[in-house]
C-alpha cells in the first residue's frame, strides 16, 4: 500500500466540488493507505480552530473516521492554515508536523515542507510569513472576535491578489512566485535527504538536483492532485 501527500487544497464553501471530491478521496482511496500526509493550505483560510464553518466540521469528521480505520494522518501547516491548532488536529485524529519535518518512508528519510519557505526571493511574503508566525503576534490575534478574524482573512486574500497582480504586471510572477533555487540547494546540503516533497506554489512536477529529488504536488483549484509513494518507487497523479 502506498503513503499519500496531498497538499494546496484551499477547501472553501465557494468550491463545493473539490470538498466533495476530497470527502470521496478520504472514503475511498485513502482508505488503503499506510498513511496520508497534508502538507498545508488544506483551507483557503483558518483563523482559529472556533471556526464553525461547515467545510471544517466535514473535513474533520471524514479525517477522524480514516484515522478510526487505521490509517494515520499528519497535517504541515501552510501559508493558509499556520493557525490551525491542536484543539482542530484531535478532531480529525491527526499530528501536526514542524515545517520542515524529516520522516522515515520505508527505510528511507524523506524531507517534508509546504514549500513557502523555499520562495525567499518574495520578500515581501517571508517578511508577513515572518509577521505572523510569531507566538505573541497569534495570541493577540486569536484573542479577537471571529468575524474581525474572518475580515482579517479576507483583506489579506485580497492584498496577496493585488500583490500577485502586481507582479504579474512587473513580469516577475513565475520566478518571484517558485522556489529559489540557491535555498533549495542550501535546504539539500543542510539536511543530507535526498528526497523533499513539498506544495505551495501549485506547479506539479518532479525535479533533480544536486542533492536529490524534489517532488512538488498540486494544488486542487481545478481537480485533485495525489503523490502516491512506495518503496519501490512514486507517482504523482490527477485525479
Amino acid at each position: 500500500m502506498p503513503t499519500l501527500f496531498v497538499s494546496d487544497l484551499h477547501l472553501d464553501p465557494a468550491r463545493p466540488a473539490i470538498t466533495e471530491l476530497f470527502g470521496r478521496f478520504l472514503d475511498g482511496e485513502a482508505r488503503h493507505a499506510d498513511a496520508l500526509y497534508i502538507l498545508g493550505d488544506l483551507f483557503e483560510a483558518w483563523v482559529g480552530d472556533d471556526d464553525p464553518s461547515e467545510a471544517g466540521a466535514f473535513v474533520a469528521g471524514g479525517l477522524a473516521a480514516l484515522a478510526r480505520a487505521g490509517v494515520p494522518v499528519y497535517f504541515v501547516r501552510g501559508n493558509r492554515d499556520f493557525l490551525l491548532g491542536e484543539d482542530y488536529a484531535r478532531r480529525c485524529g491527526m499530528t501536526v508536523l514542524p515545517d520542515p519535518a524529516v520522516v522515515v518512508l520505508y527505510g528511507r528519510p524523506v524531507l517534508l515542507m509546504h514549500g513557502d519557505l523555499l520562495c525567499t526571493d518574495d520578500t515581501a511574503y517571508q517578511q508577513f510569513r515572518a509577521q505572523t508566525r510569531d507566538p505573541e503576534w497569534q495570541r493577540r490575534f486569536l484573542a479577537q472576535p471571529l468575524a474581525a478574524r474572518l475580515a482579517f482573512a479576507q483583506q489579506a486574500r485580497a492584498a496577496s491578489r493585488a500583490h500577485q497582480g502586481a507582479l504579474k504586471d512587473a513580469g516577475t510572477m513565475e520566478t518571484i512566485t517558485d522556489v529559489s533555487p540557491a535555498t533549495v540547494s542550501a535546504t539539500f546540503a543542510r539536511y543530507g535527504i535526498g528526497t523533499l516533497i513539498h506544495g505551495h506554489t501549485h506547479r506539479p512536477a518532479v525535479h533533480t538536483h544536486e542533492g536529490g529529488t524534489r517532488i512538488v504536488l498540486g494544488d486542487w483549484y481545478a481537480q485533485g492532485s495525489v503523490l502516491r509513494y512506495r518503496a519501490d518507487g512514486f507517482q504523482l497523479e490527477a485525479l
